[in-house]
């Protein structure tokens, strides 16, 4: 599908990668790995056909339709939300416009005369090509990526400039998926997701009908959705024939091997070289030697290896010791206008424990982080500190408040405690700021960079209570990798809110959940145990709903007790109407709302195999099955996208009615 041959890209004298070459088939999900600054960005920005590489060349079939989301950088203003998704389909549109437009010509024209003939000719061809596009899935899809995304049907009609540039670049990514092409290039797709999204959008991609190149500082992501990895280091790219923890593993075997190899060709050298010193001035040896010599002078010698970037590991300055409660909210409320973040909530966070702190963006997280650090008041209830407590909190926000004017160095040097002062250096390396990195000023860095030293320099300060509002954002696996190390072993209090499932799974020990409009949910355990739980609660819910909606109760034969002032004929009229209505419309709705649960059980069983099916070798080694199989993944996948906004509306069908009828 694209071939990438003999390419090179280079910024002055730093080549980033050389000679490089790659195809990407149909279906295929790749990894781009290695660390920040490596040429990951940049050969998506080459492949979408952004940056022109220095030689080589990049080659796809003719057309095909390449998809790119970039990291940062979106903002869309002046249309809804909807208009900005619909416009996805913008050949769908301009299609049907167009037959609107010769309809409308149509009826002015003699119908015995030619012209008539031919635009009645064309307009059937027109037609053809629009039923081949099927406009009737363009309103179900819109709806079911931007509900997957997080967007609530109210803002379908918000203008784009309200939402952030998290939200931003969802909308962006919703088009992407509404277009389909045919390679999707993602880059950091997750970044500004929370964790229900992320799994939808996972498991978006797993069935996606088209090829997929992704870069993403998430584990859990790279290893259940890509089955090739190219990872970048020192200028060289390698391709690894599996997901990213085979690549880690691999990666270091193919070290070891090049080391042994390296080594014994060395060892041969030295020991020629050595029998040509010895034997140069001797003439009995001197057919020897200018053999020897000339064989060395043929020898392709195997480069020495790099050495891999070291790495650091860095411990938290010993913490002053605090009681044992750490930080109390009791009957807290608040609220913003109307917007009622929570109220009547009681907390408590203890010495040493550890939470992560999950839930969608605008559900009360930072809101929730300013009250327990004492940043915020609370509306109503109580906050208290305990005893010598000292809170350290690292948001977004801090960043920003950085003087441009110093250098990295004078800036972590001015945060940082006399004791973890001579830490400074190894931390800042830690959080990839080597060398001369350290001497920049901040006014010069990125955002990305200025959060980095923003966390160096909380870091470096003593505390008991550490409070960390996404600290993975900006870190490539090394450095998250530092940090969760240093955090596990870290004795004093921590509350991360981050939605990295692989970053956070082995270090809390209880997650706290907010959502819209309800009251924060504790689950005693980690990330893992959390998404199970929560799994089963919302199957539990669902069960519960399908009882009430399948089978309603027998008792509830009278729909509806007496109306107060209607005489007793009246009374059986009414009652007899909703008899009517319960028999000839909600018995009906109920019956295929039944029948349709389970068609998507079989579709979504039918879904699993077919997936299952495109992994196994037996197809991805024969093209004729890899087609058929694709073909019949992407039906079932159209299929169960219908059946699903056909669902939703035979919900809300059911419950109008009910609420008319007065039944719960």
């Amino acid at each position: 599908m694209i071939s990438v041959q003999s390419l090179r890209v280079e910024f002055g004298a730093r080549v980033l990668f050389n000679d490089l070459a790659f195809s990407v088939q149909p279906r295929e999900r790749i990894a781009f790995a290695g660390h920040n600054g490596a040429g990951k960005s940049t050969l998506m920005k080459c492949v979408a056909g952004l940056i022109r590489p220095t030689a080589g060349q990049i080659s796809a079939p003719k057309g095909t339709r390449i998809g790119y989301l970039p990291q940062e950088g979106i903002h869309v203003k002046g249309r809804t939300l909807w208009q900005e998704t619909e416009s996805a389909f913008g050949e769908t549109m301009a299609l049907s416009e167009k037959i609107d437009r010769l309809s409308n010509e149509l009826v002015k024209l003699d119908p015995r005369s030619s012209p008539y003939g031919d635009m009645l000719e064309e307009i059937g061809e027109l037609e053809l090509q629009l039923d081949a596009m099927d406009p009737s899935r363009m309103k179900p899809r819109i709806e079911s990526i931007l509900k997957g995304l997080g967007f609530q049907t109210k803002d379908f009609v918000r203008d784009c400039s309200e939402f952030s540039g998290g939200w931003q670049m969802r909308i962006a990514m919703a088009k992407l998926f509404l277009q389909e092409p045919e390679v999707l290039l993602l880059d950091e797709p997750t970044n500004h997701l929370d964790i229900g999204t992320q799994i939808w959008v996972e498991q978006y991609l797993i069935n996606y009908p088209g090829a997929i190149l992704l870069i993403s500082h998430d584990r859990a992501l790279l290893d259940t959705l890509c089955t090739r990895t190219i990872a970048f280091s020192h200028g060289r790219a390698e391709e690894y024939a599996g997901n990213f923890s085979y690549f880690e593993r691999e990666s270091v075997l193919r070290k070891e091997i090049r080391m042994k190899q390296y080594t014994a060709q060395q060892r041969e050298i030295a020991e020629t070289q050595r029998f040509i010193d010895r034997f140069r001035a001797s003439a009995n040896k001197a057919t020897l030697v200018q053999s020897r010599i000339k064989l060395l002078a043929k020898v392709e010698r195997i480069p020495a290896p790099e050495q891999d970037d070291a790495v650091m590991n860095f411990k938290f300055p010993p913490p002053p010791n605090s009681g044992h409660t750490v930080a109390k909210l009791e009957g807290v409320a608040k609220s913003y206008g109307a917007l009622n973040i929570f109220s009547g909530f009681d907390f408590e966070i203890n010495k040493g424990e550890k939470f992560a702190i999950v839930g969608p963006n605008g559900a009360g997280k930072s809101t929730f982080c300013r009250l327990i650090t004492g940043q915020e008041e609370p509306d109503a209830g109580t906050h208290t500190f305990g005893h010598k407590v000292a809170t350290s909190f690292f948001s977004q926000n801090h960043a920003d408040e950085l003087d441009p004017n110093l250098s990295v160095l004078e800036t972590v040097e001015a945060a940082a405690s006399r004791e973890a002062m001579p830490h400074a250096r190894n931390l800042l390396g830690c959080f990839l700021f080597r060398g001369d990195d350290v001497f920049k000023k901040i006014g010069v860095l990125s955002g990305g960079e200025r959060s980095r030293v923003a966390l160096v320099c909380m870091l470096l300060r003593p505390a008991n209570f550490l409070i960390l509002d996404e600290p993975t954002n900006h870190l490539d696996m090394q450095s998250q990798d530092v940090l969760q190390r240093a955090l596990i072993d870290y004795p004093g209090s921590v509350m991360i809110v981050s939605h990295n499932r692989n970053f956070l799974d082995a270090l809390v020990t209880k997650t706290l959940e907010f959502r819209p409009g309800e009251q924060p949910t504790l689950y005693a355990g980690n990330i893992t145990y959390y998404l199970e739980k929560s799994a089963e609660d919302e199957a539990s819910k669902k069960g519960e709903v399908r009882l009430s909606t399948l089978a309603p109760a027998a008792a509830n034969t009278s729909l509806r007790p007496s109306t107060p002032g209607v005489n007793r004929k009246e009374q059986r009229r009414i009652e007899a109407e909703q008899r009517e209505m319960k028999s000839k419309v909600l018995k009906p709705l109920e019956a295929e709302f039944a029948e349709l649960e389970g068609k998507i059980a079989e579709l979504e069983s039918a879904q699993a195999t077919t997936t299952q099916r495109l992994s196994s070798d037996e197809i991805a080694n024969d093209s004729a099955k890899m087609r058929e199989a694709s073909n019949a993944a992407d039906k079932l996948a159209k299929s169960l996208e219908t059946s699903y906004y056909r669902w939703g509306q035979l919900s809300d069908e059911i419950e109008k009615v009910k609420a008319k009828l007065g039944i719960e």
